[in-house]
């Protein structure tokens, strides 16, 4: 197995669960709180290490509380941090509303001090980035920082996979740079214009990322799975039920880590998703986001359960 390297942002959850969110100017009483690890970046990493991969986590801390809660998340779920920390700044946080019904958030995040990562410090990585077996970032830092990194990447013929969240215009030429690209039905209708509410035309919208320049397309659809879109195959890899869902918002970034931890391991792209749908399926589970993350032998055991529906949905291109 070669190793993971993550370009992304550790950023501080402050998780409130109520019935139902506050209109402006009003004010509600919660049903809980809780302060937990958070950060697309940091999450994804923290899945992909505690299924056995090797990760470097390239990213920016201050010098704070929230940046000891990151190093020590790190540290539990096995995460190598190549991270620099600055006193004068601030580890980033995230407000994340929890409908209590329903699992389903809303989010606003400040990175703090990762928001100053430039394209010089990626360039500083380059030896790192050039060799490791697969690259992955998300949109939470500068988009000139990811795009660099993309580019050391792809020159150097590592895996690259980008996802693509929250949802930005991204620079001309940064989806070509995509081995993988992993977005949601949000994401994949902000980039291609197309709406995205089943999967016909989720396969639509696929295939248009494709004529953007994107390898393979992996849109993850919810209850529903994930779409994979390749030039030789269209699959939709149906959820994985693992018990009552608890929450969602970690889901994106368990299927993004066990999917970079497949793809690093050495398994097929379809059996890396599947991976990634495996753990996704765990995560909702339990609270949080980073916590929420399974470890291999949970993986493992519910892989051989069946997947939550009977779906069968293979294009052959």
């Amino acid at each position: 197995m070669g190793y993971i390297v993550d370009l992304g942002v550790f950023v501080a959850d402050t998780a409130y669960r109520a019935d139902r969110a506050p209109r402006m100017g009003e004010t509600i009483l919660g049903n809980s709180f809780a302060l937990g690890p958070g950060g697309k970046g940091s999450n994804q990493a923290v899945a992909a290490a505690r299924l056995g991969a090797d990760v470097r986590f390239l990213s920016k801390l201050g010098q704070d509380p929230f940046a000891d809660m990151a190093l020590a998340t790190w540290a539990e779920a096995g995460v190598t941090p190549v991270v620099e920390q600055i006193a004068e700044s601030y580890t980033g946080a995230a407000y994340i509303f929890v409908e209590e019904a329903t699992g389903d958030n809303a989010i606003i995040i400040c990175p703090g001090v990762a928001a100053t990562i430039s394209a010089a410090d990626i360039e500083a990585q380059r030896a790192l980035i050039e060799g490791a077996s697969v690259f992955v970032t998300q949109l939470e830092q500068p988009l000139d920082a990811a795009m660099r990194g993309l580019e050391i990447a792809r020159g150097a013929g590592v895996t690259t996979v980008l996802n693509p969240a929250p949802a930005a215009d991204l620079p001309p030429g940064m989806l070509a740079l995509c081995d993988y690209l992993t977005p949601n039905e949000t994401e994949a209708a902000e980039l291609t214009g197309l709406p995205v509410t089943s999967v016909a035309e989720a396969r639509a919208a696929a295939a248009a990322l494709r004529g953007m320049g994107v390898g393979t397309a992996i849109l993850t659809l919810g209850a529903q799975g994930a779409l994979y879109h390749s030039g030789e195959a269209s699959e939709l890899v149906p959820a994985v039920d693992a018990g009552r869902v608890v929450e969602t918002t970690g889901a994106g970034d368990a299927f993004n880590g066990g999917l970079c931890a497949g793809l690093a391991r050495g398994d097929t792209p379809l059996a890396a998703v599947r991976l990634g749908c495996v753990t996704a399926g765990i995560s909702v589970t339990r609270a949080g986001t980073a916590p929420s993350m399974p470890r291999l032998a949970e993986v493992e055991a519910l892989s051989k359960c069946p997947p939550r529906n009977s779906l069968s949905d293979i294009s052959r291109l």
